[in-house]
């Protein structure tokens, strides 16, 4: 064999049957093939196991949707880019023309916008209500043909918690479908609850931090098998050296969780407590008004703060600038604490009305808590708010 043969047909080096990797390879390959067509069309065709481009599936990502599916306590995972891009590739793949979808003002403002602009441009219309508003729900759900209720819960920014008994319940009796964002409460949350799909943003806690981003559709496996050829054929497909960096960030899921919720709830306790805080939104907290529910429904009570400082606008965004340790920057679910005013939070699409509703004012703060000292973050706090007063 000639050289330049040689190095596009490299010696291989397989595994002894014995003999495994700890640690799952990174299938860095676009390509797989088999000894002849026949077994490839038996592939496609549903009847043999294997992989054949890696757009469809790749052996590294099937082994993290395997897990993510077994954590959230469902059948079927599959994988996408990105948190937006499983909302999205979900709504598309499950909505035509003529649907209704019923969402909420307290929602991520890119799931927003795909229901009110990227969905209506294909004929689908929506409804959106207040996450709170029981008898809207039960009222719209009886009254028009719904395929879709998108929700979040707890949500984002403002930490309100959703009846899931409720809205499933509502949602089976209207034949409508349920898609819960999960990523405030993690893969190890919801999961007994009858939900027809969740998706996440894997970027957040799953990968945790910081440095990967990736998002997962999970549900019954006849629900993701319907949905499977739309979305390949979209394709939003994860890379496969992310899917290891989230993996890898899988094998430490619970201690950081774990730690950020207990630092969470510390953080939230001083807060309350405060003479420059309005207000605390953390549902681990008494004064939380759906406390009860979120005990009710969650193993934990997440790692997102969110407070209005006294004065508005400009004592917030002094407290936000004066903060060491918290960075100002988006996402959640870092090793490091984040926080984000108001102004950053991406509710410019709502009317005043609807911000009212959403719970975020100009003195609102949103606070993604790491996994640091407690008490270097409250002392951290509480000298930023010292200054936003001064």
């Amino acid at each position: 064999m000639k050289r330049d043969t040689l190095t596009n047909h490299p010696p291989q080096a397989p595994l002894p049957a014995d003999n495994r990797p700890l640690v799952g390879p990174i299938y860095q390959s676009v390509k797989f093939s088999f000894d002849d067509t026949a077994e490839t069309l038996r592939l496609f065709r549903g009847e043999r196991e294997g992989y054949y481009y890696s757009r469809s599936s790749n052996p590294g990502l099937r082994r993290l949707e395997r897990l993510l599916a077994s954590l959230q306590g469902r059948e079927e995972c599959m994988l996408v880019g990105s948190g937006v891009a499983s909302v999205s590739a979900c709504l598309l793949a499950l909505c035509r023309q003529g649907d209704h979808v019923l969402a909420f003002v307290e929602s991520y403002g890119p799931t927003r916008h795909l229901v009110r602009r990227l969905l209506a441009r294909f004929g689908v219309t929506h409804t959106l209500l207040s996450i709170e508003d029981r008898e809207g729900i039960e009222r719209v759900l009886a009254a028009t043909p719904t395929r879709l209720v998108v929700f979040e819960s707890p949500t984002n920014p403002a930490n309100k918690i959703a009846d899931i008994a409720h809205l499933t319940g509502c949602a089976r009796r209207a034949g409508a479908l349920t898609v819960l964002d999960n990523t405030f409460a993690g893969l190890h949350n919801h999961g007994d609850t009858p939900i027809d799909v969740f998706v996440h943003s894997l970027t957040k806690y799953a990968g945790g931090h910081g440095d990967v981003m990736g998002g997962a559709i999970i549900a019954s496996r006849e629900l993701v098998e319907g949905m499977r050829r739309d979305i390949v054929t979209l394709g939003p497909t994860l890379d496969p050296h992310a899917a290891f960096l989230i993996e890898r960030g899988m094998r430490t899921y619970f201690l950081r969780y774990e730690r950020q919720c207990e630092n969470a709830l510390a953080v939230a306790r001083f807060l309350e407590t405060h003479p420059r805080v309005a207000r605390v939104r953390h549902p681990g907290l008494p004064s939380h008004p759906q406390h009860d529910l979120a005990r009710r429904q969650m193993r934990d009570f997440g790692a997102v703060v969110t407070f209005d400082v006294a004065g508005g606008a400009q004592e917030a965004a002094r407290c936000a600038e004066a903060l060491r340790l918290f960075s100002i920057a988006a996402s959640v679910g870092s090793t490091e604490s984040l926080v984000l005013p108001s102004a950053l939070l991406g509710e410019s699409d709502l009317s005043a009305a609807q911000r009212a509703v959403s719970g975020v004012g100009h003195g609102t703060l949103r606070l993604s808590i790491g996994i640091e000292d407690r008490d270097d973050l409250i002392a951290d706090l509480g000298q930023a708010l010292d200054q936003a007063f001064a």
